[in-house]
């Protein structure tokens, strides 16, 4: 059949989020050719004073918000035709391991924009903002190729190296196989989103394990390719000691599929209050935070990688154009 889109992104999404995607704001879309669109992430950041780890924050429940937006079609709690619950989240699981793999093979853009708010005038009273090309190693690591990074000028908060971690690995957020284990996961219902036909899950950790994270909140599974089209929730568990805070606000990540092969987390929206507790002499403090998080330009890095996808090999052979040349001196 034809191309499938998704349309749930947010309406209050700024038209130069997705201006370079070639098509209307709000779109995430399903297409057979290399995407060039937003993607995901979450950051921490402490306070100037404090030594505070934290999440990008979405205001209230994402989930319930995505729910009411045009698009959104009541959550139908029937059970699943032709298959069981389980055996949904096992070929999920299943997909997102081969996903993942397959992620490591790709080199992307990745965008944040981070800005704390004046709430007295609603505009940015400071803001973050960092472009860099993720790259790849011969031997597999990843790198980082910062390419525009103006003058910093949030004062109310500073972004750590942890915060950047959990841009590149928090809020792309994938559930493989060997996940699933640390997972309930409980079946609510079926859900029309635009053009996609999803299942709905509810997912919390089985037990809070120390320095580790994991992700509480509701998947949107794709009925027919079996992969996360959406996530919203947020990382737990929170440190609340004073002035050791790590607090994780909800979140909710989009995916588009990149190829027509694999649905990649391509953008993450964050709008809410960070709470700061008082202490060492220091008096308690709001900050209203808005971050948005983009991953664009997927490219395939060599092609001596094998990517499966259900189950068959589907590597090209000999296509060395995606290999990113070598920054010029």
């Amino acid at each position: 059949s034809g191309s499938r889109a998704f349309f749930g992104l947010p309406k209050a999404m700024p038209d130069s989020a997705i201006r370079g995607a070639g098509r209307a704001p709000g779109r995430a879309v399903r297409r057979n050719v290399s995407s060039n669109h937003p993607e995901g992430t979450v950051v921490r950041m402490r306070r100037q004073w404090l030594q505070v780890g934290i999440g990008l924050a979405l205001a209230g429940s994402l989930a319930m918000a995505a729910a009411a937006q045009d698009g959104f079609g009541k959550l139908d709690p029937a059970p699943p035709d032709g298959k069981t619950a389980d055996q949904i989240v096992t070929a999920m699981g299943e997909k997102e391991s081969n996903f993942a793999k397959a992620r490591e093979n790709y080199v992307f853009k990745q965008s944040v924009v981070f800005q704390t708010i004046n709430d007295d005038n609603g505009k940015p009273d400071g803001e973050y903002r960092q472009v860099a090309d993720i790259g790849l190693n011969r031997d597999g690591t990843r790198t980082e190729r910062v390419t525009f990074a103006p003058q910093n000028t949030i004062e109310r908060v500073i972004l750590t190296r942890e915060d950047m971690d959990d841009v590149a690995h928090r809020l792309p957020f994938v559930m493989t196989t060997k996940d699933l284990p640390d997972y309930n996961l409980n079946y609510l219902g079926r859900q029309k989103v635009d053009e996609l036909d999803t299942y709905v899950f509810n997912a919390e950790p089985k037990t809070i394990e120390k320095n580790r994270r994991f992700f509480k909140g509701k998947l949107w599974v794709d009925q027919r390719d079996l992969q996360i089209v959406m996530v919203s929730g947020k990382n737990v568990p929170d440190e609340v000691r004073k002035g050791h805070e790590n607090l994780s606000p909800p979140f909710t990540t989009y995916y588009e599929q990149i190829d027509g092969k694999y649905w990649f987390p391509t953008y993450t929206k964050a709008d809410g209050t960070l709470h700061f507790a008082a202490g060492e002499g220091n008096m308690a403090q709001d900050v209203h935070v808005r971050s948005i998080v983009k991953y664009t330009d997927y490219r395939q890095f060599r092609s001596t990688s094998r990517i499966i996808y259900d189950g068959q090999e589907i590597t090209k052979e000999g296509d060395d154009k995606n290999t990113p040349e070598k920054p010029k001196k």
